[in-house]
């Protein structure tokens, strides 16, 4: 019989960019046309207000992502760049650093030698990245993959909201908004658990979680500020 093991960690980068441009994408839209709408703004206003924060948070997530996964990526070739020059001048401390991962994870030390040995000959330097330092090929960052995932994902979770705008009147279309919006969000956090081998239930109820707090304080926000003027 054939053993098949179905691994999730190489789905981590973009998955995590997605979740993330979605999730916002939902709560950053939602909550701001339900405090437009809460300030008892015209139906136009609102919309205008969602496509503006749409553009701006997709180039945000975007931006952001792709400075911060960046600086990730600066930091690993920094650090390959230190073990490169390493394994030129002190060799065979490096490779005495490398058996004795390999005692530390459970190998006798002839036995650690001889694998720090031969992967040592076949790629000392992906050998002290894997096991060294930590960097691997599905931890590698990836700025461009995570700026592209999280701005998509953020325009796609923004449309949701909107279109809740666009079909419900000012009567009943903070409650729309708001409603509509948990349901998307606890749809997100399920379709992500379920990617992540995680409890679908516990993805769920945590979007939902932070997401009615942001649109509840923004919906007080924007009643307050109907009150004052």
């Amino acid at each position: 019989m054939t053993h098949v093991e179905q691994h999730r960690s190489h789905r981590a980068g973009w998955l995590r960019a997605s979740v993330l441009g979605a999730n916002d994408g939902i709560v950053s839209t939602a909550s701001l046309v339900i405090g437009v709408a809460s300030a008892g703004a015209s139906q136009e206003s609102i919309l205008l207000a969602g496509v503006a924060g749409v553009a701006a948070g997709a180039l945000s997530m975007a931006a952001g992502e792709y400075v911060s996964v960046s600086s990730q990526a600066d930091t690993e070739q920094a650090d390959l760049a230190m073990e490169a020059q390493s394994l030129i001048d002190h060799p065979e401390s490096e490779l005495k650093e490398l058996k004795n991962i390999y005692i530390d994870r459970g190998l006798q030390p002839a036995l650690a030698k001889q694998v720090a040995v031969e992967l040592t000959e076949h790629d000392a330097l992906g050998a002290h990245a894997r096991d060294d330092i930590g960097i691997g090929e599905i931890t590698t960052a990836k700025p461009l993959q995570a700026a592209i995932y999280s701005a998509i994902s953020f325009v796609l979770g923004a449309f949701a909201p909107l279109l809740l705008v666009w079909f419900f009147n000012a009567d009943y279309q903070v409650t729309a908004i708001a409603v509509g919006s948990l349901v998307y969000l606890a749809a997100l956090g399920a379709l992500a658990a379920r990617l992540g081998g995680a409890s679908i239930i516990r993805g769920a109820v945590r979007v939902m979680f932070w997401g009615a707090l942001a649109m509840f304080l923004t919906a007080l926000v924007g009643y307050a500020f109907d009150m004052l003027v």
